[in-house]
């Protein structure tokens, strides 16, 4: 004859079901956290979001060593924190603190729509100074590419650098303007058609003119999944953003390293250092004969090195 156990009591019944919950929540709180820590080429990759005041979401991405120097790598238009791998892999540069994060409008940041997220300087300012204080972020080194530069200057104008050591220029852009900016009026026009295949080709041609030096194929295709990922709205309101130059880099105290491609094909280096020294004097400058828009990707050993010394120079004992 078949045996059947007796009912636990009701009692038991709820004390199996509260435990049953409490082990499935501490499970899926366990799985989130695992979400925001990945290990990417041995090298433990945190990420973790901050809202910017004007409630935009902001992806940062931490690696490296927690005690050394904190560097704050700011990427270009239509690009994101994946720009930087050749830097957040480097084991000398591992030793210090490396911290990045996705523009507003690109990679996993949010993507407001109304053009006044994007055309204020003073928005980008207030994510990097946001990022600052909530990632608890003491003297950094500042390193932006391209729009990043924009943005560090934006970001000197409007809080000074009294909490930064430094900043690096990559191909920054100094100011929106024909005389520091090389003409492509199609690629501009059509990187922001309402033509879909206008619009990723305009995009492809973009990313080949930021290399002198062609990157991989695999690297390539990222980059431009990386930019299909970019907010049309941010493309076509960003070409107007404000720029507050003679403020941000005039009233700079911290010393500033202008590192450029002499074959960049879409800013004009020896114009825009001009232009930058013409704010600050004091500004010092690297040319790097064989690289395009892109020196950290095409000349990647040279330039880690060139960022350590920077770094080491500005990092009081």
């Amino acid at each position: 004859m078949l045996s059947i156990s007796p009912p636990r009591s009701f009692a038991s019944l709820v004390l199996a079901t509260l435990w049953l919950a409490v082990s499935t929540a501490a499970l899926a709180e366990t799985q989130n956290h695992a979400v925001n820590t990945n290990v990417v080429n041995n090298n433990v990759v945190n990420t973790n979001v901050v809202k910017a005041p004007d409630g935009v979401d902001l992806a940062v991405q931490e690696t490296g060593n927690p005690d050394g120097t904190p560097i704050i790598f700011i990427h270009g238009l239509l690009g994101s924190h994946l720009n930087w791998e050749k830097q957040l892999e480097d084991p000398t540069l591992q030793q210090h603190r490396l911290i990045t994060y996705d523009l507003r409008g690109h990679g996993q940041s949010g993507k407001p729509t109304e053009a006044s997220a994007y055309t204020e300087g003073r928005r980008w300012a207030d994510d990097l100074a946001a990022i600052i204080q909530a990632r608890d972020i003491h003297k950094p080194v500042l390193v932006g590419w391209s729009l990043g530069g924009a943005v560090m200057t934006n970001y000197l104008a409007a809080y000074g650098d009294g909490d930064i050591t430094g900043a690096v220029y990559v191909d920054g852009v100094v100011e929106l303007k024909p005389d520091q900016i090389q003409s492509h009026p199609d690629v501009y026009r059509d990187m922001v058609s309402t033509d879909l295949k206008a619009h990723l080709d305009a995009e492809r041609t973009f990313l080949g003119l930021c290399f002198h030096q062609q990157p991989d194929q695999v690297t390539f295709e990222r980059l431009l999944a990386n930019a299909a990922m970019a907010s049309w709205d941010m493309q076509r309101s960003v070409q107007s953003m404000t720029i507050p130059a003679a403020e941000g880099l005039g009233n700079a105290t911290v010393p500033l390293l202008f590192i450029s491609g002499a074959q960049d094909a879409l800013l004009k280096p020896e114009a825009t250092i001009a232009r930058a020294r013409s704010f600050n004097p004091s500004i010092d400058s690297k040319l790097y004969a064989d690289s395009g828009h892109a020196p950290f990707l095409e000349e990647s050993k040279r330039f880690n090195r060139d960022l350590l010394t920077f770094v080491e120079r500005v990092t009081p004992p």
